[in-house]
């Protein structure tokens, strides 16, 4: 059987009765040709199915079409890790109606990744990239910014002038509002499972544990890291629980983390909320089923996702670096998952 043919630029001009050039400049979006002629040829392009010829694009100078979005997570995690999933929804959302597509990776690590934005950038596969979980001296950014790729960081805190912006909510804050209400409730013994040390927003909610800590005067207060898994989660939280006093709240860094510590503390006969209340940094529909359903905060994922795409084609279309925007709003969802401390 005969592979059928790649439509050609010339292909569309003879349907549309108009010459080469003119179809170039109407599929590159430049000027020279009409409205009506460009929506002609665009329409005709639809018809036969055409797409650019990446290396034919970058002489041209012309665009990608695409975004990129490389997340560096153990790929077994990801399908437990509702957060991601909404996060690429509203990516997705972001994009609806600028007829530019985007490109996911999963890579196995942060050496990946990195090669995977220069081969992207090199070969004129994308106009611009979506970043994840900023790093404390993050060779990522400083590899986007020499190659000159447009990025928009979702992340913790307004980007310095000149620097890619961030669509961002304050975990700094976020993290207060959970220890504050686990204090308004009478807890003195406060614990963190925190996700990776290396990333900045696990950094901003241990150290407000720690100040927090200080300001109101807990009697304990701690934080232990872990790689996200429910493994590592269950690990954490047996650890927890097995100290002479152990702590009679713990705030978790995501809905898996959780969970597994809502096991773990079944397992180990700890009632919850009576001797332990449990609180998730994020929410989801897990969280939400299982019993006790678990207090969380709460954002709008699949809407952290639409700013951060809306931000990359603003900067895109501006051929510069625009303003940091901030994130939707958080809000504390108070469920079954807490309540006073024994004898508090």
């Amino acid at each position: 059987m005969e592979t059928p043919r790649r439509a050609t630029i010339a292909d569309i001009a003879a349907r549309a009765g108009v010459s080469p050039g003119a179809v170039s400049f109407a599929l590159n979006n430049r000027p020279g040709v009409s409205a009506a002629t460009r929506a002609r040829i665009l329409e005709i392009a639809r018809e036969m199915h055409w797409r650019p010829h990446s290396a034919a694009r970058a002489l041209g100078g012309a665009r990608a079409g695409t975004v990129g979005f490389v997340l560096t997570r153990p790929a077994r995690t990801l399908g437990t890790e509702s957060f991601f999933g909404d996060l690429i929804s509203g990516i997705q959302l972001g994009l609806t109606g600028s007829h530019v597509g985007m490109n996911l990776l999963v890579a196995r690590d942060l050496e990946e990744e990195l090669d995977t934005y220069q081969e992207w950038w090199n070969g004129h596969q994308v106009d611009g990239v979506v970043l994840i979980d900023p790093r404390t001296n993050d060779p990522r950014v400083d590899l986007l910014a020499k190659l000159g790729m447009p990025t928009v960081v979702i992340g913790s805190k307004p980007s310095p002038d000149g620097e890619a912006p961030t669509i961002w909510i304050d975990d700094r804050d976020a993290a207060l509002t959970v220890y504050r209400y686990l204090h308004a409730l009478g807890h003195r013994r406060i614990a963190h499972v925190a996700g990776r040390a290396d990333f900045e927003h696990t950094g901003m909610r241990i150290s407000a544990l720690e100040t927090f800590a200080r300001t109101v005067g807990l009697d304990h207060a701690q934080s232990l890291t872990t790689d996200y898994s429910a493994a590592e989660g269950e690990h954490a939280t047996r650890r927890l629980l097995s100290e002479p006093e152990p702590p009679t709240a713990i705030v978790y860094d995501n809905d898996v983390l959780a969970v597994a510590g809502l096991g773990v503390a079944s397992e180990m006969g700890v009632p919850v909320p009576d001797r332990l209340s449990i609180i998730s940094f994020d929410d989801s529909a897990m969280a939400r089923l299982v019993r006790p359903s678990l207090t969380t905060l709460t954002r709008d994922t699949v809407e952290l996702g639409e700013r951060a795409a809306r931000l990359l084609l603003d900067q895109i279309d501006a051929g510069k670096t625009l303003p940091s925007r901030r994130g939707p709003a958080l809000t504390l969802s108070a469920r079954d998952s807490t309540a006073p401390p024994p004898g508090g």
